[in-house]
């Protein structure tokens, strides 16, 4: 019988909730017989799962996620959100990865579940346009296989030895831990991490518009700060578009009027560059009608989209000037 990984499959979360018993019971299907779940809450509880341990740490995740890996037997581990649940070949797709000593780590898509709600559906729409997502839309839309320098950790497995080289998660850092956490694989160990679209997860959205926009701000405003003291990862023009963006439609208008000489000129500019946008709005909608046969979620994704850009557009500005202990 040929030998296959053990793998620690770790969900750090606040408490036993609805999300994490079906991504538990999803799990527990897995196309993979050797692994553990590993699952974090804040609380101790009476709640049993098979295969699974369950660790109370009334801590952050990356906090968590470090302490699991200490308490974990498997040689990868796998770090997933706990609104998220994968596909039934997910480990049998990854794993495999590992056998090259090159590479670290192995991450793919977050897909939005088909039983997600319309607001939500249109929220995982928003990320995974090219309009929305822009050259990350990969992240949320099973793209072509590719090598990658930054992943968010709802769908992420890694070496465990390397790891442990590097002193795991950096905890001053959430949102972001992630961020650093690929950085230091790619440079400290010159390792790789491989996107593989087959290494699919199911991962549900926060609907539009209130708690999808908050969380959004929290992505902005970690990268915005990010850009400044990782450079390698975040000072990168696809994280700045919406930056400039929010400054154009908020402050264009402002600076004309407070002057006079080129008003006309700047007032159809401005008028000409929303027209154009308007339409690449209209074409993604368009687009995800296509894709979902549902008129009300490409609809949504019209505010979705532009609201997304103004909010993290000015959390990351206001990120780039934050003030917070450097790693």
């Amino acid at each position: 019988m040929i030998k296959i990984p053990l793998v620690s499959i770790i969900i750090p979360t606040r408490d036993i909730n609805d999300y994490l018993r079906q991504s538990i019971s999803e799990i527990l299907k897995l196309d993979y017989r050797d692994f553990e779940i590993l699952v974090l809450p804040d609380q101790k509880t009476e709640i049993v799962f098979d295969k699974t341990r369950i660790i109370p740490t009334n801590a952050g995740p990356a906090v968590k996620r470090d302490l699991a890996v200490k308490e974990a037997k498997g040689e990868i581990l796998a770090f997933l959100d706990d609104d998220a649940y994968p596909a039934r070949d997910w480990l049998k797709n990854a794993t495999p990865y590992f056998k090259k000593a090159n590479i670290a780590a192995v991450c793919g898509p977050g897909i939005t579940p088909p039983e997600d709600s319309p607001k939500q559906k249109a929220s995982g729409w928003v990320s995974a346009s090219i309009l929305g997502g822009g050259t990350l839309n990969f992240r949320f839309l099973a793209k072509k296989k590719r090598e990658v320098k930054d992943f968010p950790s709802m769908n992420f497995l890694v070496r465990k030895t390397d790891f442990n080289k590097i002193n795991g998660f950096n905890s001053e850092f959430w949102p972001g831990e992630d961020t650093k956490l690929c950085l230091d694989l790619t440079k400290k160990l010159n390792k790789k991490i491989i996107y593989d679209p087959r290494v699919l997860v199911f991962h549900h959205r926060r609907p539009l518009f209130k708690e999808y926009l908050k969380q959004n701000c929290g992505y902005g405003l970690y990268r915005g700060y990010f850009a400044r003291i990782l450079p390698e990862t975040s000072r990168k023009l696809v994280y700045f578009i919406p930056m400039f963006f929010a400054i154009f439609v908020i402050g264009l208008p402002i600076w004309m009027f407070f002057v006079s000489s080129g008003r006309s000129f700047l007032f159809f500019f401005y008028i000409r560059t929303l027209i154009f946008y308007s339409l690449l709005l209209l074409l993604t909608a368009f687009w995800v009608l296509f894709r979902t046969k549902s008129i009300k979620i490409a609809l949504l994704t019209i505010p979705g989209i532009f609201l997304t850009h103004i909010c993290y557009g000015l959390c990351f500005f206001k990120g780039l000037f934050t003030k917070k202990s450097k790693p």
